[in-house]
């Protein structure tokens, strides 16, 4: 048996925790994934495999990967049972995010070779853990050049805005057809626009593709919430926006003065759990478009104040660390 450090996945960390595209196997080194569930006491054991990038799949990691297996199946251990899982998560609340289907929780276990990234829940009924295992130095290099961001440029190479790994893009083409994408960071010029290798794009060659088919790209930021409230400016009424979306939506809200107003907006947003900044940022894109800087909360402090180049400099470096 192995001793294992089981570490909390962090947020980078989960898009890895899913099915990637064969590009992204091969950069990432992706040897694969085991999927499985403890069936309908609890107790027993299912699973499948499924082969990720075949060249990584050698001997050493065969041995291993059993070794690193059957020890968490040890009495007690993440994989002896559902109920098992249930108390490792309890006790692991910040190990928790919000999947496609139900509360989920990530780990990463490391060893000298190999990365193994463990995405589960305790719900009976379906799957209730995915193992993907990767190749160390490539999954942590790759994920470093992916924090850079990926670019959105014109055909000549003005830099329009930068999204997360993972994030959201919507095309608009010229008859009015709306498509929303998640994009991935193949590299500093290239990324994977939906899944497949159809989806590759060099970030110019998409810039071109847009001007020539008259079609435009806006953020869909993670950062943002889908609707928030908000004052208009011009006449201090409660108005509502929605992210995407140019100008903004009226409300059956009774104009209270602008002062009630701006109280009101901020109570009902902090109960929506949405922050002074994003509300700000929120305002700025339905008003002067949604690529621009001013869209992105990293722009605003927590009052929602717009901050100056040097002061947005010094916050994203203080949330890189």
């Amino acid at each position: 048996m192995m001793e294992l450090e089981i570490q909390t996945m962090q947020p980078g960390e989960r898009l890895y925790a899913y099915r990637q595209s064969t590009q992204l196997e091969g950069q990432t080194g992706g040897v694969g994934y085991l999927r499985g569930d403890f069936g309908k006491d609890g107790r027993e054991f299912f699973t499948t495999w499924e082969d990720g990038h075949g060249r990584y799949k050698t001997d050493a990691f065969r041995q291993e990967f059993d070794r690193v297996v059957n020890t968490l199946r040890q009495s007690g251990g993440l994989f002896s049972g559902r109920s098992e899982m249930a108390r490792f998560c309890h006790d692991h609340a910040d190990a928790g995010f919000d999947g496609n289907y139900c509360r989920e929780y990530g780990f990463r276990i490391n060893t000298q070779q190999y990365s193994y990234l463990l995405r589960c829940h305790a719900n009976p009924g379906d799957y209730n853990f995915y193992l993907f295992a990767y190749m160390t130095e490539h999954l942590d290099r790759h994920m470093e050049n992916a924090g850079r961001g990926i670019r959105f440029i014109t055909p000549d190479y003005k830099e329009l805005f930068r999204i997360p790994d993972g994030d959201k893009v919507r095309i608009t083409w010229s008859d009015g057809e709306r498509i929303e994408h998640t994009c991935r960071y193949i590299d500093d010029c290239h990324l994977e626009l939906g899944r497949g290798m159809d989806g590759i794009r060099h970030i110019c060659q998409l810039a071109e593709q847009l001007r020539q088919n008259g079609g435009t790209v806006i953020p869909l930021r993670s950062s943002l919430p889908e609707q928030c409230y908000n004052l208009l400016p011009s006449t201090g009424g409660i108005i509502l926006v929605k992210k995407g979306e140019t100008g903004f939506f009226k409300t059956d809200l009774p104009d209270m003065g602008r002062e009630k107003n701006r109280a009101f907006v901020l109570e009902t947003n902090e109960k929506l759990g949405v922050s002074r900044a994003q509300a700000a940022a929120m305002l700025a894109g339905s008003m002067f478009g949604w690529q621009t800087q001013a869209a992105d909360p990293c722009s605003y402090d927590e009052q929602g104040r717009i901050l100056t180049p040097k002061q947005r400099f010094q916050k994203e470096r203080g949330e890189a660390r």
